[in-house]
């Protein structure tokens, strides 16, 4: 479901810079007051052989952005556009960010070092460029327990205290502030293919789609280009939407400058897990239509997905991108089945019993108000022989579970514990009043550590 932690050596490859000038601009760091580590993420730092820095080695780098050897020698602020719930948006780009890095990890492929808070740029308009401290406890606490539940994620790096006192109107002020990097595949988003097909930009369109294939994708472009890439972008973003919904996720802010081509979810403002299956459950305060809530998320990356293709009709003919969009539904459907069997640990019977057992465990939570994480953490656990626990749905679902061999979840202390992990906005806040009232780290280390021990026992049977 995700790809393995593979040590690697340092091996920088800044490709962004074959894209010319018109992918973004030159920018400085803001010059913070200090610079406090808060939190290093060695084990995915050793995937791009950068777990050998000296803290503070790491903090000139990644604080004060001293240029990795080999690497980009300023930073960039990238380009794009975007639809901020369905509205066109012309006016936007890194606006509190940017690229300062590239480099290959194990498996090969290019991922790029990016910040978030590190000061303004050209696209900030009246925005300060930072990032709450409170910000980026929440993007580690997501990034984390996305992964650990195979979701395709960007890992967040590290997060620096930076000494400044902000101003934020959605909560209490002034609060702490911070600069994080994440490690992503890409920072290129539909937005950027948004904003060259606003332009006009032919030759630069037709160069974005190259460097997409071959740097990001490792493919040889074929005579189509354009609809070989979006195939392979609803292919992946398909299995996305798939991962939210049977992770209990609600990213909040699905617009089109946050979906990365890669199919790979990053940029984690708003959200939150919800604990029951509940479509209309939603993250952020302003989404008051319920434009991104939980059961919606898939029709919005659909319709992110048809603004790609939109954009990409500047160098090819509409009828190959309709087709490779009517794809979604059904790779959608085949990407909840296999996912949702994969977190219950059983293996696949058949396509319409598998399926049918995905729709009998939706059933059972919505109708019996159940956890999520508690249905899957039980049934895998081997807790579900009791039948008289469940209401009538539930049982039906732990009958139809019974057919359906089980690889084993022996050998893993994880699955002996009482309780599921699971990351409930109450225990995020409370996460979070302790580093804001006591300057206590202890309680987010200690999530940390047990997301971490949860997701090496599901990788234990991947």
């Amino acid at each position: 479901m995700q790809i393995k932690v593979m040590p690697s050596p340092y091996r920088p490859d800044p490709k962004i810079t074959s894209l010319g000038e018109k992918i973004g601009d030159a920018v400085q760091a803001a010059d913070f007051p200090k610079t406090i580590l808060r939190f290093r993420n060695d084990r995915w730092a050793a995937t791009v052989g950068l777990e050998s820095l000296r803290d503070d080695e790491w903090l000139q780098h990644f604080g004060r952005f001293e240029p990795l050897l080999g690497n980009m020698s300023e930073p960039l602020a990238l380009r794009y556009h975007g639809h901020q719930f369905r509205v066109y948006n012309p006016d936007i780009g890194d606006g509190r960010g940017f690229l300062f890095a590239q480099l290959r990890d194990g498996y090969d492929r290019l991922l790029d070092l990016g910040t978030k808070g590190s000061g303004t740029t050209p696209y900030s308009r009246r925005g300060d460029g930072r990032l709450t401290l409170k910000g980026g406890v929440r993007e580690i606490l997501a990034t984390e327990m996305l992964e650990a539940l195979g979701v395709n994620t960007s890992k967040t790096f590290s997060l620096i205290e930076t000494g400044e006192q902000l101003m934020r109107g959605d909560e209490p002020s002034p609060t702490r502030s911070a600069m994080m990097v994440r490690l992503s595949h890409s920072h290129i988003r539909i937005g950027t293919f948004q904003r060259i097909a606003a332009e006009g930009d032919v030759e630069m369109m037709e160069r974005l789609v190259e460097y997409t294939l071959t740097n990001l994708y490792n493919e040889t472009p074929t005579e189509n280009p354009a609809a070989q890439l979006l195939n392979l972008a609803v292919e992946r973003i398909a299995d996305l939407a798939a991962s939210y919904m049977v992770a209990g996720f609600v990213h909040g802010v699905l617009n089109t400058d946050n979906i990365n081509i890669t199919g790979e979810s990053f940029d984690y403002g708003p959200w939150r897990f919800t604990e029951f299956w509940d479509p209309r459950f939603t993250a952020a305060y302003f989404d008051e239509s319920g434009l991104y809530a939980f059961g919606r998320q898939a029709e919005a990356i659909h319709w992110n997905l048809g603004q790609l293709a939109v954009s990409l009709r500047l160098i090819c003919e509409a009828p190959p991108l309709i087709e490779a969009l009517e794809r979604f539904p059904g790779l959608f459907q085949n990407a909840i089945v296999r996912r949702f069997l994969w977190r219950l640990g059983v293996e696949p019977r058949g396509e319409e019993r598998d399926r049918l057992l995905v729709e009998a465990g939706e059933r059972a939570m919505v109708r019996e108000q159940i956890p999520i994480d508690r249905l899957f953490f039980e049934h895998r656990a081997g807790r579900s022989d009791d039948p008289s626990r469940y209401g009538e749905m539930r049982r039906a679902f732990a009958k139809m579970l019974s057919d359906y061999r089980n690889p084993g979840t022996a050998g893993h202390s994880y699955w002996a514990k009482a309780d599921p992990c699971s990351m409930l906005i109450d225990e995020v806040e409370s996460i979070w009043s302790a580093i804001a009232d006591r300057d206590d780290w202890a309680l987010l280390n200690r999530k940390i550590s047990a997301i971490r021990i949860m997701g090496e026992a599901h990788a234990k049977d991947r």
